[in-house]
Parts: C-alpha cells; sequence; structure tokens
C-alpha cells in the first residue's frame, strides 16, 4: 500500500473486508461492574476548575489556561477555548494522542463552543515527578492490577472530570461531545458509555481495541512496549481485559463517528475496526489510507475528514 522501513506490515495483511469483521472480545463478567463503580467514584470528586486567561492567536477565540480535580487528588492540566463575541451553547471534551499535546486544536468544526483540552496524568501540562512521561512506561504504570492502573485515571481526568470541569464553567451548555484520536480515541470509549452527559463522539484512530490480538502484532506504539511485558510476565490481559476499548465499545449507545486506517505502524487497524464494528449504537466510518503515517494524500484525506466531522456534528 506504501513505501516504509518498518520490519512489519503496518497493514497486517488485512483486507478492508476482513477489518469491517473483526468483532471484539467477551467482556469480563464484571466489566460494567468495574467500570461503573469508577464512574461513580469521579462523579464525587469536586473540580474546581482554575482558568487564566492567555493571549490568543486567533482572533475568533478567547484562550484559558484551565486546571481542575480529578481522582486521587490529582488535578489535571490542560487548554480551553471559547469564541469571542458569541454564545456558548456546546461543550466538547479533546482527547490527545500518546505523546500528549503543547496546546489546543484551534481547526475543529466546531461554532458556539467552549473546547477543554485536557491532558492525561504524567502527561504534557499534567506531568507530574512520580508518573514516567515515556509512553511506553506510562503504558505500564499500574499494569498489575486493574485498580492500580494508569488508564483508569487518564478516563476520569480526560473525559469524566474534564466534563464536570466544563460544565462547572458553562453550566448554559446545551450539549456536550468527545473528540479523541489515538490514545484520547482508545480513552474515550472506555469512558463514553457510562457517562449519560456525553450526546455524540469522534474517534480518530483509536487505540487499545482488541488487546488479545494486539498482543500478537507488532508496532512502533504503546502497544509494543505492552507486548514485552506480556512476553515477559505473560499477565498484561489480566488487566488489559477491562481495559479494551473495543469491549467498551459494546456498551457505548451514542452516535460515534469513527475515523480507522487500514495501514497503521503505531496502532493497528484490526484493534481500529474492532471498535467501530462493536459500538452498539448509531455510527458512521471513515475509512483512512493510513494513520500515523505521512503520505502524499494526507492533506486532502484530512481536508475531507474535517468536512465529514462537521456534517456529522451539525446533524446531531
Amino acid at each position: 500500500m506504501f513505501h516504509h522501513g518498518y520490519f512489519f506490515d503496518p497493514s497486517y495483511g488485512y483486507t478492508l473486508g476482513d477489518l469491517l469483521a473483526v468483532t471484539a472480545p467477551e467482556p469480563p463478567s464484571d466489566f460494567a461492574r468495574f467500570w461503573r463503580g469508577l464512574y461513580e467514584r469521579a462523579r464525587r470528586v469536586e473540580s474546581a476548575p482554575t482558568v487564566r486567561e492567555l493571549s490568543s492567536p486567533h482572533p475568533q477565540s478567547c484562550l484559558f489556561r484551565v486546571e481542575f480535580g480529578s481522582l486521587d487528588g490529582f488535578r489535571v492540566g490542560g487548554w480551553l477555548l471559547r469564541p469571542r463575541g458569541e454564545p456558548v451553547e456546546r461543550g466538547v471534551i479533546v482527547g490527545h494522542g500518546y505523546g500528549g499535546r503543547d496546546g489546543p486544536d484551534f481547526a475543529l468544526p466546531f461554532r458556539r463552543a467552549a473546547l477543554l483540552f485536557p491532558c492525561a496524568r504524567g502527561l504534557s501540562w499534567s506531568a507530574c515527578p512520580h508518573l514516567p512521561p515515556d509512553p511506553d512506561l506510562h503504558v505500564l504504570h499500574g499494569i498489575e492490577r486493574p485498580e492500580t492502573y494508569i488508564h483508569g485515571g487518564c478516563v476520569a481526568d480526560t473525559v469524566w472530570c474534564a466534563a464536570s470541569a466544563l460544565l462547572q464553567l458553562f453550566p448554559m451548555i446545551a450539549r456536550l461531545d468527545y473528540v479523541g484520536t489515538s490514545f484520547g480515541g482508545g480513552i474515550g470509549v472506555l469512558a463514553l458509555p457510562w457517562d449519560e452527559r456525553f450526546r455524540g463522539a469522534h474517534l480518530n484512530v483509536p487505540s487499545f481495541g482488541h488487546h488479545p490480538l494486539r498482543l500478537t502484532l507488532p508496532c512502533v506504539g504503546s502497544g509494543e512496549a505492552v507486548r514485552r511485558y506480556q512476553r515477559r510476565t505473560g499477565r498484561a490481559l489480566e488487566t488489559l481485559r477491562y481495559f479494551d476499548a473495543a469491549v467498551a465499545a459494546r456498551y457505548c449507545k451514542i452516535p460515534v463517528h469513527v475515523a480507522a486506517a487500514r495501514f497503521d505502524p503505531a496502532v493497528p487497524p484490526p484493534g481500529q475496526f474492532a471498535i467501530h464494528n462493536a459500538l452498539a449504537g448509531p455510527k458512521e466510518l471513515f475509512v483512512r489510507a493510513a494513520g500515523h503515517f505521512e503520505h502524499g494524500g494526507l492533506p486532502a484525506e484530512t481536508a475531507r475528514l474535517q468536512d465529514a466531522l462537521a456534517y456529522f456534528f451539525k446533524i446531531l
């Protein structure tokens, strides 16, 4: 499909038909109870958001630094955009990739919306001394047990507690949506089934789908660190079966737009499509030629995806 220098095929030999046939693993018997319990804990957190206005490079947006509370007393950092000279009617939580983020995205197709860009614990604006910022180490932090695995805190930070903070800052918000890419896409799917405040979502090349399959597929993303851990200990799935985004998708009933790639060296495409295929509610699929990979058709594909997103969220 593409010329590349990887030692493996980032399409993994799957045709589009094969990808559309990938199913999700069966959930653990207490999967829903585990996540509802974590969600209830997160909803009891006092978010206590604080904001500080910054100079905005975009004439139509006001820009702020924001901090708010999350599970275990953690203070999450990020950025907030609100329209200049227009009322706020909509709220959007925007998740990031495993590289973190260094600022907000001014190009998202939302009008009259307050957009919150939280950083997951240990990453970017939420860095702290006792959590590793390197994705290969971050993805393994606390993996010994579901109750201690860092992705549970990340879900609370970047979705549930972020939503509480945004709604406290803008109580006039009439609808709340979620947008997440890669890491943020997978984290979003884990969060959305349990939070009735969200009305729609977009997931771009979402990660953490179908862990049993992911463990068989080489990659250059955080999944490779998990594969090394599994080879060393044989215990990864004891925890990861509770953090499988394709399993969580079985419980997600809100409308979701998914951009899934057929070629991706960082997030294996079968896991991305497993998430889309398992979604229980209305869904739309945008098939990307490649994810996490620069290619000549990327600008045109990105423009088409922006148009698709604008239409999807407009009709919700």
